[in-house]
Protein backbone atom coordinates (compact mmCIF):
# COMPACT_ATOMS: atom_id res chain seq x y z
CA UNK A 1 0.00 0.00 0.00
CA UNK A 2 0.70 3.97 -0.88
CA UNK A 3 -0.62 6.64 0.86
CA UNK A 4 -2.44 6.60 -2.34
CA UNK A 5 -3.38 3.53 -3.54
CA UNK A 6 -4.39 0.31 -1.86
CA UNK A 7 -3.60 -3.10 -3.90
CA UNK A 8 -6.19 -5.81 -4.34
CA UNK A 9 -6.61 -8.80 -6.11
CA UNK A 10 -9.79 -10.96 -7.05
CA UNK A 11 -9.96 -14.35 -6.57
CA UNK A 12 -13.87 -15.96 -7.78
CA UNK A 13 -14.18 -19.20 -10.08
CA UNK A 14 -17.17 -17.21 -11.78
CA UNK A 15 -16.00 -14.97 -15.18
CA UNK A 16 -19.38 -12.50 -14.19
CA UNK A 17 -18.59 -11.96 -10.55
CA UNK A 18 -14.73 -10.72 -11.59
CA UNK A 19 -15.99 -8.93 -14.58
CA UNK A 20 -18.10 -7.32 -11.90
CA UNK A 21 -15.96 -6.71 -9.05
CA UNK A 22 -13.05 -5.09 -11.39
CA UNK A 23 -15.97 -2.56 -12.96
CA UNK A 24 -16.39 -1.71 -9.11
CA UNK A 25 -12.68 -1.22 -8.22
CA UNK A 26 -12.26 1.04 -11.54
CA UNK A 27 -14.65 3.11 -10.34
CA UNK A 28 -12.24 3.82 -7.36
CA UNK A 29 -8.92 5.72 -7.75
CA UNK A 30 -7.74 4.63 -4.61
CA UNK A 31 -7.76 0.87 -5.38
CA UNK A 32 -4.98 -0.44 -7.39
CA UNK A 33 -6.08 -3.77 -8.96
CA UNK A 34 -2.73 -6.38 -9.14
CA UNK A 35 -4.70 -9.21 -11.38
CA UNK A 36 -8.24 -11.14 -11.47
CA UNK A 37 -7.95 -14.86 -10.65
CA UNK A 38 -10.43 -17.84 -11.30
CA UNK A 39 -8.95 -20.24 -8.35
CA UNK A 40 -6.98 -19.94 -5.42
CA UNK A 41 -4.24 -21.95 -7.08
CA UNK A 42 -3.55 -19.10 -9.39
CA UNK A 43 -4.24 -16.53 -6.84
CA UNK A 44 -1.19 -18.22 -4.62
CA UNK A 45 1.05 -17.79 -7.69
CA UNK A 46 0.48 -14.31 -7.72
CA UNK A 47 0.90 -13.71 -4.04
CA UNK A 48 4.33 -15.41 -3.99
CA UNK A 49 5.57 -12.63 -6.17
CA UNK A 50 3.30 -9.35 -5.56
CA UNK A 51 1.44 -9.04 -1.99
CA UNK A 52 -1.32 -6.86 -2.11
CA UNK A 53 -3.56 -5.60 0.53
CA UNK A 54 -6.20 -6.64 -0.10
CA UNK A 55 -8.49 -9.97 -0.98
CA UNK A 56 -12.03 -9.78 -2.72
CA UNK A 57 -12.02 -13.37 -2.34
CA UNK A 58 -15.24 -16.26 -3.17
CA UNK A 59 -15.69 -19.38 -1.17
CA UNK A 60 -17.54 -21.87 -2.87
CA UNK A 61 -14.41 -22.36 -5.88
CA UNK A 62 -12.41 -25.35 -7.20
CA UNK A 63 -9.51 -27.45 -6.10
CA UNK A 64 -9.11 -25.24 -3.19
CA UNK A 65 -11.94 -23.10 -1.45
CA UNK A 66 -11.68 -19.60 -0.10
CA UNK A 67 -11.79 -20.56 3.05
CA UNK A 68 -8.69 -23.39 2.64
CA UNK A 69 -7.08 -20.93 1.03
CA UNK A 70 -6.57 -18.45 4.06
CA UNK A 71 -5.02 -21.05 5.77
CA UNK A 72 -2.25 -21.63 3.57
CA UNK A 73 -1.46 -17.79 3.62
CA UNK A 74 1.47 -17.07 6.18
CA UNK A 75 1.44 -13.34 5.88
CA UNK A 76 -2.05 -13.22 5.27
CA UNK A 77 -3.54 -9.38 3.81
CA UNK A 78 -7.24 -8.28 4.50
CA UNK A 79 -10.21 -10.43 2.94
CA UNK A 80 -13.44 -9.03 2.08
CA UNK A 81 -15.65 -11.96 0.90
CA UNK A 82 -17.59 -12.21 -2.12
CA UNK A 83 -19.99 -15.29 -2.10
CA UNK A 84 -23.83 -16.65 -2.95
CA UNK A 85 -23.82 -18.47 0.63
CA UNK A 86 -24.94 -16.93 3.71
CA UNK A 87 -24.17 -20.02 5.47
CA UNK A 88 -20.35 -19.22 5.61
CA UNK A 89 -21.02 -15.99 7.51
CA UNK A 90 -19.96 -17.65 10.55
CA UNK A 91 -16.87 -19.43 9.50
CA UNK A 92 -15.59 -16.25 7.73
CA UNK A 93 -16.16 -13.64 10.73
CA UNK A 94 -13.71 -16.19 12.95
CA UNK A 95 -11.67 -15.80 10.38
CA UNK A 96 -11.29 -12.00 10.97
CA UNK A 97 -12.26 -11.04 7.53
CA UNK A 98 -13.36 -6.89 6.80
CA UNK A 99 -16.48 -8.09 5.47
CA UNK A 100 -18.58 -10.27 3.63
CA UNK A 101 -20.65 -9.08 0.54
CA UNK A 102 -23.88 -11.38 -0.45
CA UNK A 103 -23.74 -12.04 -4.27
CA UNK A 104 -25.34 -10.05 -5.79
CA UNK A 105 -24.36 -6.90 -4.23
CA UNK A 106 -24.09 -3.59 -4.93
CA UNK A 107 -21.54 -0.72 -5.88
CA UNK A 108 -22.53 1.22 -2.58
CA UNK A 109 -22.67 -1.99 -0.42
CA UNK A 110 -19.38 -2.69 -2.37
CA UNK A 111 -17.78 0.89 -1.23
CA UNK A 112 -18.68 0.72 2.10
CA UNK A 113 -16.98 -2.92 2.34
CA UNK A 114 -13.70 -1.13 0.65
CA UNK A 115 -14.00 2.09 3.50
CA UNK A 116 -13.85 -0.40 5.85
CA UNK A 117 -10.70 -1.93 4.69
CA UNK A 118 -9.20 1.26 4.20
CA UNK A 119 -9.72 2.40 7.96
CA UNK A 120 -7.82 -0.74 9.09
CA UNK A 121 -5.33 -0.32 6.74
CA UNK A 122 -5.28 3.67 8.27
CA UNK A 123 -5.28 4.44 4.65
CA UNK A 124 -4.48 8.54 4.01
CA UNK A 125 -5.51 8.59 0.54
CA UNK A 126 -9.39 8.74 -0.99
CA UNK A 127 -11.32 5.19 -0.99
CA UNK A 128 -14.34 7.08 -1.97
CA UNK A 129 -12.99 9.01 -4.60
CA UNK A 130 -14.41 8.07 -7.95
CA UNK A 131 -12.68 8.20 -11.36
CA UNK A 132 -16.33 7.70 -13.31
CA UNK A 133 -19.67 8.80 -11.65
CA UNK A 134 -21.50 5.46 -10.69
CA UNK A 135 -24.96 4.60 -11.97
CA UNK A 136 -27.80 6.27 -9.56
CA UNK A 137 -28.95 3.85 -7.05
CA UNK A 138 -30.89 3.23 -4.09
CA UNK A 139 -29.63 4.10 -0.58
CA UNK A 140 -29.13 0.83 1.02
CA UNK A 141 -28.84 0.77 4.78
CA UNK A 142 -25.29 -0.10 6.32
CA UNK A 143 -25.15 -2.65 8.71
CA UNK A 144 -22.62 -5.48 10.57
CA UNK A 145 -22.41 -8.84 10.62
CA UNK A 146 -21.71 -9.81 14.30
CA UNK A 147 -21.37 -13.62 15.58
CA UNK A 148 -23.24 -13.89 19.01
CA UNK A 149 -25.06 -17.13 20.57
CA UNK A 150 -23.90 -19.58 17.77
CA UNK A 151 -25.45 -17.57 15.21
CA UNK A 152 -24.72 -13.94 12.50
CA UNK A 153 -27.03 -11.14 13.20
CA UNK A 154 -27.08 -8.44 11.14
CA UNK A 155 -27.60 -5.19 12.71
CA UNK A 156 -28.00 -2.07 10.86
CA UNK A 157 -25.89 0.92 11.43
CA UNK A 158 -28.99 3.55 12.16
CA UNK A 159 -30.43 0.91 15.37
CA UNK A 160 -27.45 1.50 17.14
CA UNK A 161 -27.69 3.65 19.98
CA UNK A 162 -24.09 2.43 21.98
CA UNK A 163 -21.53 0.23 22.36
CA UNK A 164 -20.07 -1.22 25.60
CA UNK A 165 -17.29 -2.97 26.03
CA UNK A 166 -17.10 -5.36 28.56
CA UNK A 167 -13.20 -6.80 28.68
CA UNK A 168 -13.16 -9.43 25.84
CA UNK A 169 -16.88 -8.87 24.89
CA UNK A 170 -18.98 -5.80 23.39
CA UNK A 171 -22.79 -5.06 23.41
CA UNK A 172 -24.57 -3.78 20.90
CA UNK A 173 -27.62 -1.37 22.66
CA UNK A 174 -30.50 -1.32 20.05
CA UNK A 175 -33.63 -0.10 20.55
CA UNK A 176 -35.43 -3.35 21.32
CA UNK A 177 -32.82 -5.37 22.18
CA UNK A 178 -29.19 -6.12 23.06
CA UNK A 179 -26.58 -8.53 21.06
CA UNK A 180 -22.89 -9.36 23.42
CA UNK A 181 -20.11 -10.70 21.17
CA UNK A 182 -16.50 -11.62 21.35
CA UNK A 183 -14.84 -9.03 19.87
CA UNK A 184 -12.62 -5.53 20.41
CA UNK A 185 -14.37 -2.07 20.92
CA UNK A 186 -10.84 -0.90 19.47
CA UNK A 187 -11.69 -2.87 16.09
CA UNK A 188 -14.92 -1.57 16.30
CA UNK A 189 -14.09 1.99 16.57
CA UNK A 190 -11.68 1.35 13.45
CA UNK A 191 -14.79 -0.44 11.32
CA UNK A 192 -17.60 1.96 11.99
CA UNK A 193 -17.95 5.68 9.87
CA UNK A 194 -16.46 8.41 12.05
CA UNK A 195 -18.91 10.35 10.97
CA UNK A 196 -22.03 8.76 12.67
CA UNK A 197 -19.88 6.88 15.73
CA UNK A 198 -17.66 8.56 18.68
CA UNK A 199 -15.51 7.29 21.12
CA UNK A 200 -16.29 8.86 24.71
CA UNK A 201 -15.23 6.50 27.24
CA UNK A 202 -12.70 3.48 27.67
CA UNK A 203 -16.03 1.41 27.77
CA UNK A 204 -18.58 3.07 25.37
CA UNK A 205 -18.82 4.11 21.51
CA UNK A 206 -22.41 5.97 20.83
CA UNK A 207 -24.16 6.90 17.85
CA UNK A 208 -23.73 10.92 17.45
CA UNK A 209 -27.22 10.84 15.96
CA UNK A 210 -28.58 8.94 19.00
CA UNK A 211 -26.83 11.88 21.93
CA UNK A 212 -29.93 13.97 22.75
CA UNK A 213 -27.37 15.90 25.74
CA UNK A 214 -24.47 16.38 26.77
CA UNK A 215 -23.45 17.64 30.37
CA UNK A 216 -19.64 18.34 30.43
CA UNK A 217 -18.58 14.63 32.21
CA UNK A 218 -21.62 12.84 30.23
CA UNK A 219 -23.18 12.48 27.38
CA UNK A 220 -27.25 11.74 27.19
CA UNK A 221 -29.04 9.26 24.88
CA UNK A 222 -32.33 9.48 25.82
CA UNK A 223 -32.98 8.63 29.40
CA UNK A 224 -29.47 7.06 29.35
CA UNK A 225 -26.84 8.19 30.95
CA UNK A 226 -23.06 7.58 29.89
CA UNK A 227 -19.76 8.67 31.20
CA UNK A 228 -17.48 10.67 29.35
CA UNK A 229 -13.34 9.49 30.01
CA UNK A 230 -11.12 11.93 30.63
CA UNK A 231 -8.98 11.90 27.79
CA UNK A 232 -12.01 12.13 25.40
CA UNK A 233 -13.76 15.11 26.59
CA UNK A 234 -12.13 17.30 24.22
CA UNK A 235 -12.78 15.25 21.11
CA UNK A 236 -16.67 14.92 22.20
CA UNK A 237 -17.09 18.71 23.37
CA UNK A 238 -15.10 19.26 19.70
CA UNK A 239 -17.67 17.08 18.09
CA UNK A 240 -21.07 17.48 19.60
CA UNK A 241 -21.22 21.26 20.66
Amino acid sequence: MTDQTISCLVVDDEKLARTLLVNYIGKLSSLELVGECKTALEAITILQNRPVDLLFLDIQMPELTGIEFLHTLQARPLVIFTTAYPEYALEGYQLDVVDYLLKPFRFDRFLQAVNKAARRLNFEGEPVSLTTAPAPVSPERAFLLVKANHAVHKIFLDEIRYIEGMKEYVAFHLPEQRIISIQSLKQLEQDLPADQFIRIHKSYIVAIDKVTATDGGHVHLGKQRLPVGGIYKEEVQRRLF
